[in-house]
């Protein structure tokens, strides 16, 4: 059974950044694409960005394009999201999430998924 778990969130004013990490367990991290996601309150759970099992390409919503990095370490099974140029709009729950095979949008088709990390974004 596969295992995640965020950090890295909090608050921070706009035009600052954080780096948010997933830490996995329990299955053997290269075999999965993996995915950002993020919720606002009211709102559905959106795709964010997604890199492939080893990390070889990777996707992103429009919105963050260019200013969120997505990564992997497959060593230390680390996925990351590099957040740059935050801004209010960016306020959200962020989760991290797993699945076998190809990287995907839809969140509905990743099988795994973390707790979740606060990010606060200050105008």
């Amino acid at each position: 059974q596969v295992q995640l778990v965020e950090s890295g969130g909090g608050l921070v004013q706009a035009g600052g950044s954080l780096r948010l990490s997933c830490a996995a367990s329990g299955g053997t991290f290269s075999s999965y694409a993996m995915g950002w996601f993020r919720q606002a309150s009211g709102k559905e759970r959106e795709f964010v960005a997604a890199v492939t099992r080893r990390g070889s390409s990777a996707y992103y919503a429009d919105s963050v394009t260019g200013r969120f990095t997505i990564a992997r370490d497959n060593t230390n099974n680390t996925p990351s999201l590099q957040m740059n140029s935050l801004r209010p709009e960016d306020t959200a729950f962020y989760y991290c999430a797993a699945r076998q095979g190809i990287m995907v949008t839809t969140p509905t088709l990743y099988d795994y998924w973390g707790q979740g990390t606060q990010v606060t974004v200050s105008s």
